[in-house]
């Protein structure tokens, strides 16, 4: 595995201040919020240094019950020949369902059940994956609010058997292991003990907060003393490639982020000989080649079933599932809720503007998203949002409304209901 050092994550709004972290060695890069063609200047200039660039991807859904999308497979593969990247990174988690229709997004990372069916489907899709890529493939481990009733084996266990049947390397993220120990009250050192750390492409570690018996994972936070204690555990078991700082909201300024990097090295460098990983990694498909068949189509109904259930009662207001905990699925309900307002904000920042500031855009989304999935996108979204204001008149000032009918059909491309399609649709979303 390549030696990268230590790295932080990449994002336009710290970008500058990245150029000037001293002793940085690498960056990772949210995959799509690049164009191969189009590479940030910042970035050109990272790479004109000697600095690798690591694309990491979010939306592929390889927990999911579908198989993986060529389309996103070559994209991400594209990212990582412009960044001339040594690897890829993605994440065991489920971002959307497909079946049964229709397609519900969650604009998250949700966990995969630790079942049998569940791995199955995930390293059948490794496997297409690892064959699409031009460069290796990590996976990493999420933080997760909710446990799934009826698992079959354990974090350690559930990654383990993933790399011996895929080869894929892992990711781990020391952070969502403190999570996961508050929120599933699962133990970093039993997962650490338990998989095979000579399969670690890198490390990442990241803020967060606990409040009412829930950590919240924010990346918006310094990181806490508590993550770099599970740092530490880990580094007492292996010496990891590389190890990389993520804080994707809320940016201190540069000196604070060199001060955790420079706590991050001082964990790494503790006194007397560092330990490194006896055996090398399975070649990628040795194991895979020794597991008969495939994923089955009844297994991958099974799973698509179980976590459209799941998806749709966190969304789309349908009934919690049973052998959830309630109180969790609301918790993590609100919190996707939340983070689609915020990302909305984020691609259409006119509209906050338009409403009248961010808190009143920020009830009158919610109000939307409540029984309202997403089903194509964040920028979709948005257009959807704009459209559901006008169908019922708002905002009730006439030249808000003006403005927002001309945002949304510009975007759009048409124009927007006219005043008696309106009253219709405002008549049907009432009675249904």
């Amino acid at each position: 595995m390549a030696h990268l050092g230590v790295g932080i994550g990449w994002r336009p709004e710290i970008a500058d201040a990245v150029e000037r972290l001293p002793g940085l060695d690498w960056v990772e890069v949210v995959a799509e919020n690049i164009c191969p063609g189009h590479l940030p200047a910042s970035l050109l200039r990272l790479r004109e240094r000697g600095v690798r660039v690591v694309p990491h991807g979010v939306s592929l859904g390889l927990g999911g019950a579908h198989r993986p999308d060529p389309e996103k497979l070559a994209a991400l593969g594209e990212r990582a020949v412009a960044l001339g990247a040594p690897l890829v990174t993605e994440h065991i988690a489920f971002v959307r369902t497909t079946t049964p229709a229709p397609v519900l997004e969650a604009g998250h990372l949700l966990p995969v059940p630790r079942t049998r069916d569940a791995l199955d489907v995930l390293c059948e899709n490794v496997r297409i994956a690892q064959d699409a890529l031009p460069v290796p493939l990590a996976l990493e481990n999420i933080a997760a609010l909710i446990s799934w009733p009826g698992e079959e084996m354990t974090e350690g266990q559930f990654l383990s058997e993933l790399v011996e049947r895929t080869g894929v390397r892992l990711l781990i993220d020391v952070a969502n292991l403190h999570t996961n120990r508050v929120n599933r009250g699962e133990d970093p050192a039993a997962v650490l003990d338990a998989i095979p750390l000579e399969a670690l492409a890198y490390v990442h570690v990241a803020g967060g907060f606990e409040r009412d018996g829930v950590w919240h994972d924010t990346h918006a936070h310094p990181v806490p003393d508590v993550v770099l204690d599970v740092l530490a555990q880990l580094r007492r078991r292996v010496d990891p490639p590389g190890v990389l700082l993520e804080r994707d909201d809320d940016f201190p300024p540069g000196g604070e982020l060199a001060g955790e990097l420079e706590a991050i090295r001082n964990v790494l460098t503790p006194a007397g000989p560092r330990p490194s990983a006896s055996r090398p990694a399975p070649p990628r498909n040795s194991a895979a080649e020794a597991t008969p068949g495939a994923a089955s189509d009844a297994a991958r109904t099974r799973v698509g079933l179980v976590q459209a259930a799941l998806l749709s009662a966190l969304v789309a207001g349908t009934p919690v599932p049973e052998g959830f905990d309630r109180q969790r699925v609301g918790v993590q309900s609100r919190a996707l809720a939340a983070k689609r307002a915020a990302v909305v904000a984020k691609v259409a920042p006119e509209l906050p503007g338009i409403l009248g500031g961010e808190k009143a855009y920020r009830e009158a989304f919610l109000a939307y998203a409540r029984n309202r999935p997403m089903t194509g996108g964040y920028r979709r979204d948005a257009l959807d949002f704009a459209e559901h204001l006008l169908i019922r008149d708002l905002p009730a000032d006439p030249a808000d409304r003006r403005r927002l009918t001309a945002w949304w059909e510009e975007r759009a491309g048409t124009r927007p209901p006219r005043r008696i399609v309106r009253w219709a649709r405002a008549l049907v979303g009432r009675a249904a």
